[in-house]
Formats: C-alpha cells, structure tokens, sequence
C-alpha cells in the first residue's frame, strides 16, 4: 500500500490511506473548534450559567480520562481501531445533534450539556487512543513527523474557521442551533474512515492470557523508569491542568470582564489558532536546525512566557495582549505536540503504544478536570482576572519540567528505543518477568 510513493510536493496528501484521514479530522476538527466555543456561549447566553458551571462543562469534556483512561490502552490494543473509530464518530454525532434537538423542543437543560459533555469526552478517549495507534500502521515510521505536521497543521486551520464560525453561527442562528455543525462533521469523519483500506492492526496481546490489569500495571512500569517519558508526562500533566484551567475561563472573562460579544469572542478564539498554524508549518525545521530535544524545550518555555499577555485583554488596543499571548502560546504548543508524539510513536514498543499512549494521556488529561475546577473556584473566590493570572502563572512554570538531564543535555531526543523496547515489552506481553 505504501510502497512505490515518490517524494511529490505535497508529501503525504499523495497517500490515499493519510489523505483519507487528514480530511475527516479537518472537517471533524473544525466541528470541535466549533462546539469548543459554542458550549460554553450556550452556557453563558442561553442558559445563563454560573462562572463555576461553565468551568465545570471542560471538567466534564476531561473527566472520562480518569475514569476509562487506563483500560482504554489495554482495549484499544486488543481491538482493530478502525472500527473503533468509526463508531465513537458515530455516537458523537448523536450526542450533538441532541442538543439543538432538546433546544428546538424547549427541553434544554444544563444537566443535558454536562451529560453530553462526559458521553462525548467517553468516546473521545477511546478514539485519541486510537488514533494514536492508528498513524503508525498507515505512514512509515520516518513519516510520522510530517504526517503529525500536516495533521497538526489542519487542526490549526480548522480551530482558526471553527473557533471564528462558532460565534457568527450563535448570532445568526442560535448558539443550540449552531451545534448541529458539529455533529455533521463527525459524520463525515466517520464516511472518511469507513473509505480507508487497510489491513493493519494493533500488535496487542491478542489471545494470550494477560489481564487488562497487569497490561496497565506494565506499561506505568515503563514510562515510569524510562527517563524520557517520564519528564514529558511530568511537564504534560502540569501544563495541561494549568492550560485548560485557563481556557475554561477563558470565554467568561472575555464576555463579562473584557466586554467582547459573541461574535468578537469567536473571532478572537480564532486567531489564536493562527498560532498553532505557524507552529505546525515551522515545526519540521526548527527539529531539523535545533533538534527535536532543544525544540521541545524551547517551544514549552515560550509558550509559557508568552501565554501570561493573556489576562491584560481588553476591549479596544488592549485586545493585541490576547492575540499575541494566545497566538505564541497556541504556536508553543503545536510546535511541542508534534515533536512529543512522532517522538512516542518511533519511541516506543509497537505491542504497547495504546496502553503507554492510554497511561500517559491519564495523567495529562485526567488532571485537566482538576484543572478546569480549580480555575472555577480561583475565578469565583478571587475574580476571573485574577484566577486567569494564577493557572496562567503555573503554566509558565511548567516547561522548567523538561529541564532534565536525560533532555536539556542532549540536541535530540532519541528514536531507537522503539526496538530494544519492543523485544522487553514483547516478553513482557507473553507473561514474561517484564510484566511482574
């Protein structure tokens, strides 16, 4: 399927099986851009919710990370994830497109949004999962970087028209209404991969006779003595619980402390995401010029920095302290996403990849719920400003994090363990002493 596929420009939108992909997640990209925005201004301006309310919808969106985060790996590993895939596009669709449904029929709750919240944030575990799986069985493995660049490229793109439509659809149509956006894209991220051909499955343990429990157990064990993996999931933990904390506060301070209406909060959201376009296009040649470690560190420490312009927003001039910050910070980011995920999928054992993907994202993304909490309750005890300075001043602090020996001494971070890994971990999988 891969062999043959010459070096035309464009790269990997030559590849029928990325192409495929590459389109549903734009489209399905920019229908979460779309719902990222919208849930909370339904929130805010139809439901009239509370500061800590909205704050507790991104909770809810995270929550199911610390409730099936860790068998997800183990599931994941054992299942063919294409199907896997389809059918989480699938429930979320449904999911979605009964809130503008509920809102029609006059029955639309808060209790409804937070429910939706959890069930799509479930099937969303599932499929990150997945999809992490799912990249390396369709490029080759010295693709992945460009493939992530190019993935991460359109997830910018998108979020910039999805952030930018969410608050031009809830004034023209209603922001329950502009809800269904997002589920038809899940539709059609469902069609795209329903139309991709390939045999490829997981490496997982299949039939032998391990346990779900002794898979996680092993995979913990691997990140936790291995010293590359364990920083980034320190520094991923940290920056994702203070990050997140920030962006469930964010909509609220725009519209009742800066003063921005719908539409102007839409298209502020959205240029920040101009941000995550650049770094996605100069990620590749910061790595090449820098190395992947020295990028990864510096991309984490200027995100950081620049992400604290963000509560001097105002209407007016002032609306320059948002754009940069959020712009340089979404650039930060994108720029440390596609370096830290070719890194894990060249990186690490190919019969583990879900649960070390699973195990790791626990951490990461279950802390964001702690995260979204702490900066409703900071942002009602102490103001929204205020509680945007404290989670913002945290992230800034995370990046020192990678400042670790095994990264900060060398250029690059290393893409041979894959292979040495793979032989432990493969006895492991089999019942071996690796799995205790």
């Amino acid at each position: 399927m891969r062999s043959g596929r010459g070096r035309r420009r464009g790269g990997l939108l030559w590849h029928r099986e990325f192409r495929l992909l590459w389109i549903g997640e734009t489209v399905s990209g920019a229908g979460t851009a779309m719902a990222a925005a919208g849930v909370p201004l339904l929130a805010v301006t139809v439901l009239h919710a509370s500061t800590f309310a909205v704050a507790a919808l991104t909770a809810a969106a995270y929550l199911p990370w610390l409730v099936i985060g860790l068998p997800a790996g183990a599931w994941v590993d054992r299942l063919r994830v294409r199907p896997l895939m389809i059918a989480c596009d699938g429930v979320s669709a449904l999911l979605y497109a009964s809130l503008p449904a509920a809102a029609w029929a006059g029955m639309l709750s808060t209790v409804q949004v937070v429910a939706v919240a959890l069930l799509a944030g479930a099937a969303n575990v599932l499929f990150a999962t997945a999809y992490q799986v799912f990249l390396p069985a369709l490029v080759r493995a010295d693709e992945l970087m460009e493939g992530n660049a190019k993935l991460q490229a359109s997830a910018s793109v998108a979020a910039i028209g999805g952030r930018g439509a969410a608050g031009l659809a809830a004034e023209a149509v209603g922001a329950a209404s502009s809800l269904l956006f997002n589920a038809v894209s899940f539709g059609v991220s469902a069609a795209c991969l329903l139309r991709i051909r390939t045999d490829a499955v997981p490496h997982g343990p299949g039939g032998r006779a391990t346990t779900v429990r002794a898979e996680i157990s092993g995979a913990a064990r691997f990140i936790a003595g291995d010293p590359y993996l364990r920083a980034l999931t320190i520094y991923g933990t940290i920056a994702n619980l203070a990050y997140t904390g920030s962006t469930a506060l964010l909509v609220v301070f725009l519209v009742r402390v800066a003063g921005f209406g719908p539409a102007a909060v839409g298209l502020l959201l959205a240029s920040a995401a101009v941000g995550g376009v650049l770094g996605a296009v100069i990620a590749r040649r910061l790595t090449r010029w820098l190395g992947t470690a020295r990028t990864m560190l510096l991309s984490a420490l200027t995100a950081g920095l620049f992400s604290l312009l963000i509560p001097l927003a105002g209407t007016g001039p002032r609306a320059a302290f948002y754009v940069a910050g959020a712009a340089v910070a979404s650039s930060g980011m994108a720029v440390g996403n596609i370096v830290a995920r070719s890194f894990l999928q060249a990186y690490c054992p190919a019969p583990m990849l879900g649960r070390i993907t699973a195990c790791m994202r626990f951490l990461l993304f279950g802390t964001i719920p702690l995260g979204a909490l702490l900066a409703g309750g900071l942002g009602t005890a102490l103001g929204t400003r205020n509680g945007l300075w404290i989670v913002l001043a945290l992230f800034a602090l995370s990046g020192t994090f990678l400042l670790t020996p095994a990264i900060a001494a060398r250029p690059d971070l290393p893409l041979t363990g894959r292979a040495q890994g793979g032989r432990e971990a493969a006895q492991g999988a089999q019942g071996g002493p690796a799995w205790g």
